[in-house]
């Protein structure tokens, strides 16, 4: 668990790339279920992932998706891509591409520093 409140949590995806995911508490199926509070929660940690990603990391692109075929309830992938990375330009989830990707930038930094963010952003 990457940060929690009374809305949403945020957890890392275990990933050869930098992968988070934010969730609602209160199980919704969909986005358009989600109360106010929620919506507003989810699009704020949105943002301070993203913009960290890419102060942190420098990626070629940053993917953020919301799935919910396997995990039926409101969720959100936020990914940083690199052109090298094993998967890059498919999907994370598409045909592997290349072997060997190394992530240059250690993930504990970062972490701590979305961690930092959201606690005075949101508390």
């Amino acid at each position: 668990m990457i940060y929690t409140n009374s809305l949403i949590y945020i957890e890392r995806h275990e990933s050869q790339i930098p992968w988070l995911k934010i969730f609602t508490h209160t199980p919704r199926k969909e986005f358009s279920e989600c109360n106010i509070e929620e919506k507003q929660a989810i699009w704020k940690a949105l943002d301070i992932i993203e913009k960290e990603m890419i102060e942190y990391f420098r990626p070629a692109k940053i993917n953020i998706a919301s799935f919910g075929n396997m995990l039926q309830r409101v969720h959100w992938h936020i990914m940083a891509r690199f052109e090298n990375d094993e998967y890059f330009p498919e999907p994370i989830w598409g045909v592997k591409q290349r072997d060997g990707f190394v992530l240059e930038a250690p993930m504990e930094p970062f972490l701590e520093k979305v961690k930092r963010e959201l606690t005075s952003r949101f508390d």
